[in-house]
């Protein structure tokens, strides 16, 4: 029988950047070894970032109700991290904090030892899935761009910085949706699509991922809601036995599904009319409740084909 989708969210198992005489994060020191002494590490930092893609979640939704809302907190997050590097003062303590850190307890150059882990991982080479993430930071050609900032981006965030010419708008634009076509293998074609002269900087964080789901996929009924559908790929799911949890108290059921290799994708299904307590209920332990107490449970039914670039 087909069902409403109601909210999706899916996870993987396993300001200052240029100044002329400025100097940019002195005491952010690059660890030679990343995979080595990384206090914030993958599994703490991807709790924190969960934390922040609830809050940023909730904030999304209450902006565009009866809407649907897709982002990756991953790249969010990352981006903004990046230009914690050139920041100092109250700004680096404002885009951190916003990310929900605790500078009190966690020190920024383990915060970015940690990013710098956790996208190390994820960009590693696989034969079943493939997921590539990356920054760009275009900035006017006039300004000069610190060659510790560009070391450090490099070498914690896979991040390259760029000078651009943005009194050429046309051609910038053009500069930079080739690097976003290029880097999302054509899945993104135009981000931008307009530039003005007085543009400064643009920032750019892509993130591409592709899993092979071991069933097979055919075009379906999605409903929008009780009365609209549309015609989409579906994958087909027969007699599969997967991970599940009725949550009796949150007016949901959570269905995880496997992609080929270590790869997977949780589904919280809202009950009918229950979208909005379930949004408003959402917390990091959540996650971790509900897999702590996950049942084999035999299901038969089909769920939307996921692309995202």
């Amino acid at each position: 029988t087909p069902f409403t989708l109601g909210l999706l969210m899916a996870g993987f198992c396993p300001a200052v950047l240029c100044e002329p005489d400025g100097t940019l994060g002195r005491n952010t020191e690059v660890q030679e070894d990343q995979n080595k002494g990384t206090r914030v590490d993958s599994l703490t930092l991807a709790s924190i970032n969960t934390d922040f893609a609830f809050t940023l979640y909730k904030e999304l939704a209450l902006k565009n109700p009866n809407k649907n809302v897709v982002f990756s907190p991953l790249s969010i997050s990352a981006a903004l991290a990046v230009l914690s590097l050139g920041a100092s003062s109250n700004t680096l303590e404002e885009i951190l904090e916003g990310l929900k850190f605790n500078l009190t307890e966690t020190p920024e150059a383990d915060i970015h030892r940690g990013f710098g882990h956790l996208l190390h991982t994820l960009s590693q080479p696989g034969d079943q899935v493939n997921i590539s993430t990356g920054s760009m930071i275009f900035v006017e050609k006039r300004l000069q761009i610190l060659a510790e900032f560009k070391e450090k981006a490099r070498a914690l965030y896979q991040a390259e910085a760029s000078v651009t010419d943005f009194q050429k708008p046309h051609e910038a634009k053009k500069l930079i949706n080739d690097y976003v076509r290029k880097q999302t293998q054509g899945k993104i074609k135009e981000l931008i699509s307009d530039l003005d002269e007085k543009t400064l900087m643009v920032l750019v964080n892509y993130i591409y991922f592709k899993g092979e789901d071991p069933h097979f996929t055919r075009e379906s009924d999605f409903y929008l809601d009780e009365k609209r559908s549309v015609k989409v790929p579906m994958m087909r799911h027969t007699f599969l036995t997967t991970p599940y949890f009725r949550d009796e108290d949150g007016n949901c059921s959570v269905v995880e599904l496997k992609y080929t290799g270590n790869a997977s994708a949780l589904f919280i299904l809202p009950d009918m009319g229950k979208m909005q307590q379930v949004e408003a209920s959402l917390q990091p332990e959540t996650l971790k409740n509900v897999q702590a107490v996950f049942i084999q449970l035999l299901l038969a039914g089909v769920w939307p084909l996921l692309t995202t670039g």
